[in-house]
């Protein structure tokens, strides 16, 4: 029997195992299917960009290791982002940063990018039919030296930056405009102290003010939409971060705008999974970046762990799959690249689908009839069915390499690819 035929026949043995629990694995792969990842740019080249090449990180970021071939232009990038892509099944987006715009034509400040700069992300988005969405880059520039950029004490500093943001969503609603999918545009700063200060609430203020400054300017909302994302503290930013989560969770209630959870950017012993169901009380949409935090906001590359798998149950569990943006967050220089990208994507895709072959309205039933025993009972079963037969099952009909097929392709790649540059 061919590995297809075996494929197609544990397929259907666990159709009907699935079935005997009253899922439809059918139903489960057709959202499967409209549910999708935005990959970022970012592991390509280990947060370089394009608009100086030799430039350091800063801003509370580190990308470790040296793995050989990683991209240092932009058609490399998309060779590298359109490689991973052809190995994964269902939907995929891309998410830019600003700093990985075509600036081959001449040094433009980031107050002064537009939506020129990016026409030739928006072809290759095209021929790839992918979305794109993006994020002003507040971090690896002389005007965030200070440790501040829009919370800056400075009001030039302060005004660079609103322009820049400003710029910046323009750039995404272009986006928006020429593809036809709305592009979701996030706004993370690195602001914050590596010691005490006495000027919290003053940093907080100007936060504050900058923002309202920047949605001052209105955009088109099928086109482009706005979040916010807080994190708990930087490298060199250890004493306070300006744009906490209580700030942004505050924000996005009063300006009913979206709110973005980094899995990364919160005490290592909360789950952002429980706060799924408590923000979406206030807040109608979410972003959600998806990474795999090992000592705090390590930005490893995501596995199929089990606040990832938590995670993706509860926003299924809340009937909340339309109203989330699901991005990936992850940037590790020591291992190969492409590699690092299918690994990750695969896993947050098998959370997915492990959330969505959940006999849901059993376990809603037992919840709701008191019935805690066999609620537990079956929450535990459920773990041991058949998953991997409709993953593999999955991967062959979207004609992507099943199980660990994809690393010799991705072998092959990094010979005639990748081991050149």
């Amino acid at each position: 029997m061919s590995k297809t035929e075996n494929i197609k026949k544990a397929y259907e043995l666990a159709k009907e195992r699935y079935a005997e629990m009253g899922v439809d694995t059918e139903s489960v792969l057709k959202q499967m299917d409209i549910t999708a990842i935005s990959m970022h740019c970012w592991q390509s080249d280990d947060v370089v960009g394009f608009e100086n090449p030799d430039g350091a990180l800063s801003g509370g970021i580190q990308a470790t290791g040296n793995y050989p071939g990683k991209a240092r232009t932009i058609e490399q990038a998309q060779q590298d982002i359109s490689k991973a892509m052809s190995l994964l099944p269902g939907k995929q987006r891309l998410n830019l940063h600003a700093i990985y715009g075509d600036f081959r034509s001449g040094t433009v400040e980031r107050n002064e990018i537009g939506p020129e700069h990016f026409d030739t992300w928006i072809d290759w988005a095209k021929g790839q039919g992918v979305g794109l969405d993006f994020n002003c880059t507040l971090f690896s520039h002389p005007n965030a030296d200070s440790g501040y950029t829009l919370s800056d004490n400075d009001p030039a500093i302060r005004e660079f930056w609103i322009e820049h943001v400003i710029k910046c969503r323009d750039i995404a609603a272009h986006m928006g405009r020429e593809l036809g999918s709305r592009s979701v545009h996030n706004i993370w700063i690195p602001d914050g102290s590596k010691d005490l200060t006495v000027n919290r609430y003053k940093h907080r203020a100007h936060l504050k003010d900058s923002l309202d400054k920047i949605l001052a300017v209105k955009q088109d909302a099928s086109l482009m939409a706005d979040a916010v994302e807080a994190k708990l503290f930087g490298i060199g930013l250890e004493a306070y971060t300006v744009g906490s989560h209580e700030f942004y969770l505050g924000y996005a209630v009063a300006n009913k705008m979206m709110l973005c959870l980094d899995i990364g950017h919160f005490h290592p012993t909360e789950q952002v999974s429980d706060k799924v169901s408590a923000v979406f009380q206030f807040i109608p949409e979410l972003l959600f970046h998806v990474t795999r935090p090992i000592r705090w906001d390590s930005d490893h590359v995501v596995t199929l762990s089990d606040e990832v798998r938590a995670l993706f149950e509860e926003i299924v569990w809340a009937d909340k799959l339309d109203k989330v943006n699901i991005g990936l967050d992850f940037f590790d220089a020591s291992i190969n690249r492409i590699g690092a990208y299918v690994t990750g994507v695969r896993a947050a895709q098998k959370a997915i689908l492990l959330a969505l072959l959940n006999p849901t309205p059993q376990l809603r039933a037992y919840d709701e009839n008191g019935q805690y025993f066999e609620r537990l009972a079956l929450l535990e079963e459920a773990k041991s069915m058949p998953f991997g037969a409709v993953w593999d099952y999955y991967c062959m009909t979207k004609e992507v390499p099943v199980g660990t097929d994809f690393i010799a392709e991705i072998q092959q790649y990094e010979k005639t690819e990748l081991s050149k540059r």
